[in-house]
């Protein structure tokens, strides 16, 4: 596909898994759940925009912090269609999922410090449990560990 040192506008899919540090059947799977797509070639071969890179460069930073592939392709579907995401692009795609993060760390941060303490079970066998939760009085409240459950709700 290179030729004349001039940037090619396709690329094969194993040129793309190469470049963008993910597997063949992982370009393959994100075609199938439409966050890229391809045209074929008259031998029935796949071939990738070029600003295919710059998605999943975008998919695989999402998904590093917990953004799920649903919301990812919801993202996607607000740009505009047949265009490369620019800069721009990728502001207003990680504005929407900064606040979802920060959230994240917030309910990971209160477990982190709660691990060692009573979380509100009922299991009622550690020892803080008769002073955080007595008689198990937050079975009243639903089922799970209420403690760091109630602090989100």
């Amino acid at each position: 596909m290179a030729g004349c040192g001039v940037l090619q506008r396709y690329l094969s899919v194993g040129e793309v898994a190469s470049r963008s540090g993910i597997t063949v059947s992982a370009v393959h799977f994100y075609e199938r759940k439409g966050l890229i797509s391809s045209i074929r070639t008259d031998g029935n071969q796949r071939r990738f925009h070029r600003g295919v890179l710059r998605k999943l460069a975008i998919i695989k930073v999402a998904q590093k912090t917990g953004i799920p592939l649903s919301e990812i392709g919801d993202a996607f579907d607000k740009l505009p269609p047949n265009t490369i995401p620019t800069a721009g692009d990728w502001e207003k795609l990680s504005s929407r999922w900064r606040d979802d993060l920060n959230e994240r760390i917030e309910q990971l941060t209160r477990l982190r410090d709660q691990l060692g303490q009573c979380i509100g079970c009922g299991c009622l066998s550690i020892s803080d449990c008769p002073l955080r939760n007595p008689a198990d009085e937050l079975s009243g409240d639903g089922p799970g560990a209420r403690l760091l459950e109630l602090e989100h709700e």
